[in-house]
């Protein structure tokens, strides 16, 4: 057997107190969506006219799919870039994306007020096909998360075939299966293509709305650079997040962890934390804010707080040495994460002033909503990497310790 050759974990579902809770936690969850579904959002949310999103968008779906972006960054290293030794980390990539990008989705529709109505947007608004404004960014982000959420669910393909032909007592299915595969050897590279493209737009165009917000948007996240930035902390983001679901996968799931591929990202955070950095100064300062730094008050201390926190991990592993320490990598990509969400989560909502008289902050039944989607999809990996070919196969003789060299 190969050493990376992906195989399921096996095991029961529930096998500890954490998922013992996860399962009550979303028993209760599910009962509070059929509340808001049956009663309206009026009724579970603060959302107001002046603030029209709130958590469910800047959390779920803004900062969500960028944390979900690990399957983009690892597609453009593996496939764009020809980088053949990251292989192995991109089952594991594009089911944590796969599994974010659905939960976006789920949150666009709880935080829509009609939501019987969203299966009209991917048949152009059906029956009135003259309703669509096809110049607007937003229509733009809803197509490009639809069509990329399917994609993902097909990237990830081949490992339900696998599973289907080794194990399934079906002829029928096991042909299916055989059917697949040979379909996916002549046809992924176009799935692949358009895995790197729909993201690249979509990603830059949750930017681009925040363009259309105007004067309603602090100056210090107001830039026409903010599509560039949006792409660029994605991209980031992407990588933290495979090293920080492939150390705690392998460390709960006992496989063999892949330092050597994980510690190699770690060139490629500095750079992109580099070019996030270079940018959001030079914008700022080209554009003649450079006070807004220091004398917008609140919004002044969220911005040092961002940049600060960008600038630790890109300092954390500037040095050959300390990139070769998987525990500063690890370390490294939760603090990469945290300023990437901030931002997002900055200019979608924090930096966000309507106007005088409104104010927004989210309801109990908000968050419990939130932290519902977040345990679906970590019920939802647990289920699929038990069941099905997603981590590496070697399992490992001790549980890896997020710490020492390569």
């Amino acid at each position: 057997m190969s050493e990376h050759r992906a195989e399921p974990v096996g095991g029961p579902l529930v096998f500890n107190r954490f998922t013992k809770f996860l399962v009550i936690f979303l028993g209760l969850w599910v009962l509070i969506l059929l509340y808001r579904f049956l009663t309206g959002i009026g009724t579970v949310s603060g959302l107001t006219d002046g603030y029209p999103w709130g958590i469910w968008i800047a959390f779920d779906v803004v900062t969500g799919t960028a944390l979900a972006c690990g399957g983009y960054a690892i597609a453009i290293l593996a496939y764009i870039l020809n980088k053949g030794k990251y292989h192995p980390l991109v089952r594991p990539a594009l089911l944590t994306s796969a599994l974010g990008y659905s939960m976006a989705a789920l949150a666009i529709i709880i935080d829509v007020g009609r939501w019987w109505g969203i299966w009209r947007i991917p048949l152009g608004g059906f029956p009135d096909m003259g309703s669509y404004n096809w110049n607007s960014a937003l229509l733009e982000v809803a197509l490009c998360v639809m069509a990329y959420v399917g994609v993902l669910w097909i990237e990830l393909g081949p490992a339900f075939l696998e599973k289907w032909e080794a194990t399934s007592k079906s002829s029928a299915l096991v042909g299916f299966a055989k059917f697949g595969l040979k379909f996916y050897d002549k046809a992924l590279i176009w799935i692949i293509a358009l895995g790197v493209l729909l993201p690249t737009m979509h990603q830059s165009s949750l930017g681009t709305l925040m363009l259309l917000a105007g004067n309603k948007l602090h100056g210090l996240w107001y830039t026409g650079w903010i599509p560039l930035l949006y792409l660029i902390s994605c991209i980031g983001m992407g990588y933290a997040v495979v090293v920080w679901e492939s150390a705690v996968s392998s460390s709960v799931f006992k496989r063999q962890r892949e330092d050597s591929m994980l510690i190699s990202l770690s060139g490629a955070m500095v750079v992109v934390l580099g070019l996030f950095i270079l940018l959001r100064f030079g914008d700022i300062i080209v554009s003649g804010k450079t006070m807004l730094m220091f004398n917008s008050g609140l919004m002044s201390v969220m911005f040092w707080i961002e940049m600060a926190l960008f600038a630790i991990p890109m300092v954390m592993l500037m040095r050959a040495k300390d990139r070769a320490n998987f525990a500063t990598n690890f370390k490294a990509s939760v603090l990469i994460m945290l300023p990437g969400g901030l931002y997002r989560f900055d200019t979608s909502l924090t930096a966000f002033n309507p106007g005088e008289g409104w104010t927004y902050f989210p309801t109990t039944l908000e968050l419990l909503i939130t932290l519902g989607v977040i345990a679906f999809e970590i019920f939802l990996y647990i289920f699929i990497v038990k069941r099905y070919p997603i981590l590496s196969g070697t399992r490992a003789a001790t549980v890896p310790a997020i710490e020492g060299r390569a």
